[in-house]
């Protein structure tokens, strides 16, 4: 922990006080070394989302913003702090009834989970992979899914555990980390799981992403949304070529492609439908902002469920 003086807003800026600060994948991979190649350096503060009070606003910016409790996104870095920077563009206003912890739990896996989907032209009635849902983009992408029709969401994870979980928020089948199916922990299950499926959603990439590809059915689509478990191998294409008489899609989603204005509204109406009750925030723990670093051993022990979220 280091003291450093308040931040003063820019043109286009805002200063919030914070309440609560998520933890994400992408904290995690940057910590690593794996986006070195962006510049970030020693002494980077991580974090990229926040949820707290506008107390501040820079030149151009509506003073109404003060007092007003938002989301923001902070870049690639500046969200684990007591008072954050965001531009007025990548803030939202929450719901009266939506806690800052929630709102840092949905409010950029939410977004990725939905343009993930997206991506991969997920259409009512197509089976759906979400391959490591354990994580808070996991968790999104089961609920979305399903809310929106999915003939069948299977989920890979860790654990049957974690797998009856994630069949209380939508997942109709449970896969080990290989692919392999997870009976229910009464011995119960609803019905064999798909050979093949339409869309699949990979938060983990890493070595073992290629197996997957035999997932796909003909004209299936894979994207690509995270890399917690690093890269895949260089020639994972190889394998994607192997199966082109199947038509076979494969594509990375960022959600740095998609307008901050667009982003805006689906995070709007992510957080009214968790006011509503239509979508989940799962919390792991709540952790003070001086055991960030506790926080990181828990996410590369795999031991999380859902977010952990810091708070001031």
């Amino acid at each position: 922990m280091v003291d450093l003086p308040t931040p003063a807003p820019a043109a286009g800026q805002v200063l919030i006080a914070t309440e609560a600060m998520g933890v994400g994948g992408v904290d995690v991979v940057i910590r690593k070394g794996a986006l070195s190649a962006l510049g970030f350096k020693e002494g980077h503060v991580p974090g990229s989302e926040v949820a707290g009070t506008v107390t501040a606003v820079g030149e151009g910016v509506d003073r109404s913003w003060i007092g007003r409790r938002v989301w923001g996104f902070t870049g690639r870095g500046g969200g684990y702090v007591e008072q954050a920077i965001a531009e007025v563009h990548d803030i939202v206003p929450l719901p009266a009834d939506l806690s800052a912890v929630d709102a840092v739990t949905l409010g950029s896996s939410g977004v990725v989970a939905h343009y993930g989907l997206a991506h991969a032209r997920f259409a009512p009635g197509e089976s759906v992979l979400i391959r490591g849902a354990a994580g808070s983009i996991g968790i999104a992408a089961v609920q979305l899914a399903a809310r929106r029709g999915a003939a069948a969401v299977a989920v890979t994870t860790s654990s049957a555990e974690r797998g009856e979980r994630l069949r209380r928020l939508g997942a109709s089948h449970v896969l080990d980390r290989s692919g392999n199916p997870v009976r229910s922990t009464d011995g119960r299950d609803a019905g064999d799981a798909p050979e093949g499926y339409d869309v699949i959603v990979d938060v983990v990439a890493g070595p073992d992403m290629p197996s997957f590809f035999d997932r796909l059915n003909p004209n299936g689509r894979m994207v690509a949304v995270g890399v917690v478990g690093g890269w895949p191998p260089a020639d994972f294409g190889t394998k994607l070529m192997a199966a082109f008489q199947k038509s076979p899609t494969f594509a990375y989603f960022s959600a740095d492609s998609v307008t901050a204005a667009d982003q805006r509204a689906v995070r709007r109406e992510q957080f009214a439908a968790a006011t509503r009750g239509e979508l989940k925030a799962v919390v792991h723990e709540v952790l003070p902002l001086d055991q960030a670093v506790l926080a990181h051993h828990k996410m590369d022990a795999g031991e999380v469920f859902g977010r952990i979220v810091l708070t001031p």
